[in-house]
Order: structure tokens, then C-alpha cells, then sequence
């Protein structure tokens, strides 16, 4: 009786393993193949959530809204709504110069903070780094000289100045850690809007090639030398027209998890929903073809115009499309010569109505939908 126990025992661990063994091979992996347990679960997760709807982001959330700053608990999106974002934005700009805070005034110990709040209610985190030209230590603004992203690169006069702003950027995403000593997951997009010439590493101001080699060394230098591995990696453009436009500087599939693109409305509600509609059409199927995450990674409408902007314009384009998130960019608020930026509705402001009704939609998902579909688990 005693050895049919054991052997009873044995056979139902045996099955136990190849159970687990069978959901391990059902997973996909990321680009980095090595990644967190809590990744690759993410990673596999919005793939998933892709049928369910679009979570719903805003940079910055936590921090500060329309007029107010560091307010614990404190959001517009939960204002307007009663709900957190399901995604919140946050950006790494001057880490690399070790400041106390980003170019935005966001201390870094209070960003590490938040994400902690937000990754603990199940929200997801995505990261932005407007980072310094290197050749000339002005902003990522300052477009010239051509030389600057060659100069980055191994063997070039500005190559030991990047890896030490590298390392600072490993540091701060190696700091962040869950409550039970898990790193946190995060969706990266360096060289964002890579297709338009604003920043150093835009279209006109070098080669395709040169920004691929850039991108392919930033990842490998914090997968393999400084062993970063709770980053998912997001490429995004600006606005294209087309297949080729957007995969021109494309990476590669092995440097990339997620494909998305950033669009402003600045002109005509219509021209907005043509433009977004065509492009998460292709990003759609470029994603598909890729086997890639698709997402809206930045949009927005300044100071909310159109009190019926949320159900009438956004949400139809959405509706028709699988993106697996959208970013709405920050609420800077009133500035001191008396214009406001922002892109989420506060309280009371003209739109906040619609877009609770927006928030309604069951293919619009906020931070406690997320949590329900536990995305940092299998």
C-alpha cells in the first residue's frame, strides 16, 4: 500500500510538471528572452486583452493635474471618472545628468513612488526619455549636428558619455520593485517619433541605419551589460502614411515588443479620425504580420475644445481597431503667460461629462479593469 502511495504520489507530480510545462510552452517571449517572470506575463497579457478593449493611459497621472501638484491618492482621471488610468506615463529626461528631478519637475523618488502605487493596483507603467543631445549637452530639442547619433555609438568620441547616462537609466529601472521584491514591468519607448526631425535622433538629422544601430545598442547594453530585464521595448513613430514609412528605422523584431505612434489633433475633428483611423489600420496589420503588441502611444486634443470630443471623435476610432493601450499626454495646467496644456479632462471642465461616458464604454478599460484581468500574472 505504501509503495502505490509513493508511486501515486509520483505520477501526480509527473502530470503536475507537464501541466506546467504545457502553459510555459503556451507563453510567447518577449524581445528580451530573458525576461521577468511579471514580463513576460505582461507581454502575453495584453496580447490577450487585445479582444477585451483598450486600457486607457495618461502621463503623468499621479503626479500633478490641472492645478495641483503631489496631492497623495490624487488624480483628474479619478475625479472625473472615480477610477485610476489603467496605464500611467511617466519621463526619465535629465536622470541622465543625475538630477533630483525630470524636465518636467517630477522628482524621481517620487516618480519611483507612484509607479509603485500604480504597478500595485494592477495598472501598467510606460517610460519615455527625452534624453540630452550628447555631442552638444543641449536638450533633446537641439537637432543639430548630424553627428550626434554616430556619435553615440561604440568608437566614437560620445560613446563612454551615453553608456554612463545608460547606466543611471538601468539604475533607476532596477530600483523599481513590487512588495514582494519582484522587479516592475515597464514598457520603454526610446527615440520616440523617430520619423519627424524635432529631436537628434529624428528623421533629417541621421540615417535609418544609424538610428537602428542606436536603438540595437541602447537594449543590448541594458539587457546584457547591465542585466535589465523587466523592460518591454515600444518603437513608435510620429504620424505615417504608410508600411514602408513606418518600418523604415524599425530595429528589428528581436528590439521590439510593442508598435505603436503618436497623433495630435490640430486641425479638423475629421481630419483627426481620418488620419487615426488609417493608421491603426496599418498598425494593426504590421503589428499582426510582426507578431507585435499595437497601441495608440501618445495622443491628445490641447485644452479639450469639444465637449463631445471623447464619444463622438475618440471612441468610434477606437471601437474599430485593437490597440492594446492609449496615452493621453499630461495636464501641465496654467503657465505663466497665461495658456494652459492638457489633454484629460478635470473636474468640471467642459468634457469631463462625455468622457465618463467614454470611460463607459465596455471597450474602454480603466485601472480597475485591469486589475481584474491580473495582467502580471499567467
Amino acid at each position: 500500500m505504501r509503495l502505490l502511495l509513493i508511486l501515486k504520489n509520483i505520477l501526480l507530480v509527473s502530470v503536475m510538471m507537464l501541466f506546467i510545462n504545457i502553459i510555459k510552452a503556451q507563453q510567447q517571449l518577449p524581445a528580451d528572452k530573458h525576461a521577468t517572470t511579471e514580463t513576460i506575463n505582461l507581454y502575453n497579457n495584453l496580447k490577450k486583452n487585445l479582444n477585451k478593449g483598450v486600457l486607457i493611459g495618461h502621463q503623468d497621472d499621479l503626479a500633478y493635474g490641472y492645478n495641483w501638484k503631489y496631492i497623495d491618492g490624487r488624480s483628474d482621471v479619478k475625479d472625473v471618472t472615480g477610477d485610476y488610468p489603467a496605464v500611467i506615463g511617466f519621463e526619465l529626461g535629465r536622470i541622465e545628468l543625475g538630477h533630483p528631478e525630470n524636465l518636467d519637475s517630477v522628482p524621481f523618488d517620487k516618480m519611483r513612488m507612484f509607479i509603485k502605487d500604480a504597478y500595485a493596483r494592477g495598472s501598467v507603467i510606460t517610460i519615455s526619455w527625452h534624453l540630452n543631445n550628447p555631442l552638444t549637452g543641449k536638450t533633446a530639442w537641439e537637432p543639430s549636428p548630424k553627428e550626434t547619433v554616430v556619435s553615440a555609438l561604440p568608437g566614437n568620441e560620445k560613446n563612454s558619455l551615453y553608456n554612463s547616462w545608460l547606466d543611471k537609466v538601468a539604475a533607476f529601472f532596477s530600483s523599481l520593485k513590487g512588495s514582494h521584491g519582484e522587479y516592475i514591468p515597464i514598457i520603454f519607448r526610446p527615440f520616440h517619433e523617430l520619423n519627424g526631425s524635432w529631436f537628434w535622433w529624428g528623421k533629417n538629422n541621421c540615417t535609418p541605419d544609424e538610428i537602428k544601430q542606436l536603438y540595437q545598442y541602447t537594449e543590448k547594453y541594458l539587457r546584457y551589460v547591465k542585466h535589465v530585464h523587466n523592460l518591454l521595448y515600444a518603437f513608435n513613430t510620429d504620424k505615417f502614411s504608410s508600411a514602408d514609412e513606418y518600418l523604415k528605422r524599425f530595429p528589428g523584431d528581436d528590439y521590439t515588443d510593442v508598435l505603436g505612434f503618436d497623433i495630435y489633433e490640430r486641425n479638423s475633428n475629421e481630419e483627426f479620425a481620418h488620419e487615426a483611423n488609417t493608421m491603426l489600420s496599418m498598425i494593426d496589420s504590421i503589428a499582426s504580420a510582426h507578431n507585435k503588441i499595437p497601441a495608440l502611444t501618445e495622443f491628445g486634443y490641447n485644452n479639450l475644445p469639444d465637449s463631445t470630443w471623447w464619444t463622438n471623435v475618440l471612441l468610434p476610432v477606437l471601437k474599430t481597431h485593437k490597440a492594446a493601450y492609449a496615452l493621453a499626454w499630461r495636464n501641465a495646467g496654467k503657465k505663466n503667460d497665461g495658456s494652459a496644456e492638457f489633454y484629460m479632462p478635470y473636474l468640471n471642465q467642459s468634457s469631463a461629462y462625455d468622457f465618463k461616458i467614454f470611460c463607459d464604454d465596455e471597450r474602454i478599460l480603466l485601472q480597475q479593469d485591469a486589475a481584474k484581468e491580473k495582467l502580471y500574472k499567467q
